[in-house]
């Protein structure tokens, strides 16, 4: 696990010194390797043990992701709960909640919002829920039963996280929650670790895949719908028919897993562009590889905040992005990078092919990125901006944390 030395020569607001620290409950789906969960790992870490207490509930389990919590005192627990509704994952979850007498329990996305109920009955003082994207069925946040559904859940929740302007406007306009109750919190991303390559393209840690004359194209992300790793595959295939005479020195890199990627790997596989590209499954070394990339490259038909964008950026590279969600928010179009329609291979394509012939464009682009990172999505403001949250909800809740 790393743990950035550089972190501590920025102040952590208001510290303060106890041996009793009021104890956070974060509450999830499933603790694996994703956005959402690498931000809350990243939070936990650099949260000084003085300030809070942490222990992780998830109402599925959780995989060898839990080894990147850097601090020991950090519990992890799994409530292993079946598909569909359980009124016994309900009971196991208020008494774990009575057990562990936390100040805030901290719930994240539809799938974790009932637990609020379940929070207030356990007689949890502060419940905080943050939105961090849109799932597959409610890509442009539409669906009027999930906004009916959050809506009645605004009775036990005290405080809202948006990780997005775009986010923050369907809480207040869609679910009609008051503005007071929104917070807008940016994800932060560690430049420390996430840099850019010196002296050119880093090599990729796949022997004889792209030599020092190619020109690499990747992504990281989970292989599911809402990622949309299919419309890239397809747009890689249109690229090399764009580009004949370049086509043996263009190379792809997908890494992460899930269940696209058999569909991914037929696409290539037909096209005959095989060998070409990278499957890179997932990988503990994410940092080195994209230092090997010339374009990084996010075709999500949805997103909240997008860590791998950030993370891209950092690493001074441009971005090809979809324009959904929060993307608009990081990608500047023309100047750290281009935004294109989602599930739309040929704009995806295009907006590819035009770093290619115009590598002066990507340095500018990607040094802009680089900059902005620095400027505005530092991991500290991060972590102040959520230190913030909790002392303000437990102060106007009137307690300390320690009953």
């Amino acid at each position: 696990m790393h743990t950035d030395a550089g972190v501590a020569a920025e102040p952590i607001k208001n510290a303060r010194h106890t041996a009793d620290a009021p104890l956070v409950v974060h509450l999830i789906y499933r603790l694996d390797m994703g956005g959402l969960e690498n931000g809350l790992v990243n939070l936990i870490n650099r949260i000084p043990a003085a300030r809070f207490r942490h222990a992780i509930i998830c109402l599925t389990g959780y995989s060898e992701f839990r080894s990147r919590i850097a601090r020991s005192d950090v519990a992890v627990f799994a409530l292993n709960k079946p598909a569909g509704n359980s009124p016994l994952t309900h009971l196991k979850l208020w008494r774990l909640l009575k057990e562990l007498r936390p100040a805030i329990l901290h719930t994240r996305n539809l799938a974790a919002l009932e637990a609020t109920l379940t929070a207030a009955a356990a007689g949890v003082p502060v419940r905080i829920h943050g939105e961090h994207g849109r799932d597959v069925g409610d890509l442009d946040g539409s669906n009027r039963k999930y906004q009916l559904w959050r809506r009645f859940f605004t009775l036990f929740v005290h405080q809202y996280i948006a990780l997005s302007k775009d986010l923050q406007s369907y809480l207040r306009d869609k679910v009609r929650v008051p503005a007071a109750r929104i917070t807008q919190l940016y994800n932060g991303v560690d430049s420390d670790l996430f840099r850019p390559a010196s002296g050119g393209r880093a090599p990729l840690p796949l022997a004889d895949f792209a030599s020092p004359d190619a020109f690499v194209i990747g992504t990281v992300g989970r292989m599911q719908t809402v990622k949309d790793q299919l419309t890239l595959a397809r747009a890689f295939v249109l690229l090399l028919q764009m580009l004949p005479q370049a086509a043996q020195s263009l190379r792809l890199v997908m890494v992460g897993d899930g269940p696209l990627r058999e569909q991914v790997a037929g696409i290539l596989q037909q096209a005959g562009a095989g060998a070409q590209v990278w499957l890179a499954g997932g990988r503990d070394d994410v940092p080195q590889i994209m230092r090997g990339f010339d374009l990084f490259v996010l075709p999500s038909l949805a997103e909240g905040i997008s860590n791998t964008i950030l993370e891209a950026m950092a690493s001074g590279l441009p971005v090809v992005a979809t324009a959904v969600g929060g993307n608009p928010e990081l990608v500047e179009n023309g100047r750290t990078g281009t935004l294109v329609p989602p599930a739309d291979p040929h704009a995806m394509a295009a907006a590819m092919r035009a770093y290619i012939e115009d590598r002066a464009m990507g340095s500018r682009h990607g040094a802009a990125a680089r900059a902005v990172v620095e400027s505005k999505f530092s991991m500290m403001a991060m972590v102040n901006g959520y230190l913030d949250v909790y002392d303000r909800m437990l102060q106007k809740a009137g307690r300390d944390g320690n009953g």
